[in-house]
């Protein structure tokens, strides 16, 4: 159905945050979904961003490259097909790259995991930050690159050299991106099957 590679970019912080960074802009985005106020790993956030990114030196980018076969893509016609296929396809890829990264925090104490967007711990539109409440498992959500108002275009395209796909009249992409980021004061190591970008 799909094959996965992961490739890993590694940046000054100092200069991700330079050319790649606009809060503004992205916070519009943000604003404009559903999500926004909705759930604990998305904005506004009740902590300060540039708090929690300001102790770290390094940002390791990682993009999740997963291919898709002739046979996915031929099968799967029409725009709400290609939504569940590919929502499908990243809710079987999530957890894995999720647990890898909160994984290395583990390994390496003074870093920190961006997942590649939103959190999946709960089913869509039942976070407790709906009712008021705490999120129930702080343990296993992480903000993404993009809630911090990083450009995930620019950035996969330049520091990854892939560019991102999508649907286009109901025909699914060749392939499909996730671009999640781990920031740290000392370098990682990442799994040995992970490509680093030179």
């Amino acid at each position: 159905m799909y094959n996965v590679s992961h490739l890993v970019s590694e940046i000054k912080l100092v200069d991700y945050v330079k050319g790649y960074r606009d809060a503004p802009r992205f916070m519009e985005y943000c604003k404009a979904c559903k999500r926004y106020n909705a759930c604990w790993s998305c904005p506004p956030f009740e902590f300060d961003t540039e708090e929690y990114i300001s102790p770290y030196e390094r940002a390791y980018i990682i993009g999740t490259k997963i291919v898709l076969d002739e046979n996915t893509i031929k099968e799967n016609k029409g725009w709400e097909a290609c939504k569940e296929t590919a929502c499908a396809i990243l809710e079987k890829v999530r957890p894995g790259l999720d647990g890898t990264l909160l994984e290395l925090e583990r390994q390496y104490p003074v870093g920190k995991a961006f997942f590649a967007g939103t959190c999946h711990v709960c089913p869509a539109g039942t976070c407790a930050r709906i009712k008021g409440q705490a999120c129930v498992a702080p343990e296993r959500t992480r903000p993404s690159l993009e809630s911090f108002g990083f450009d995930i275009g620019k950035t996969s395209a330049e520091l990854l050299n892939i560019e991102l796909k999508w649907s286009k009249d109901g025909v699914l992409p060749e392939y499909l991106t996730l671009v999640s980021g781990f920031f740290s004061v000392k370098q990682i190591e990442f799994p040995e099957e992970w490509i680093r970008v030179i």
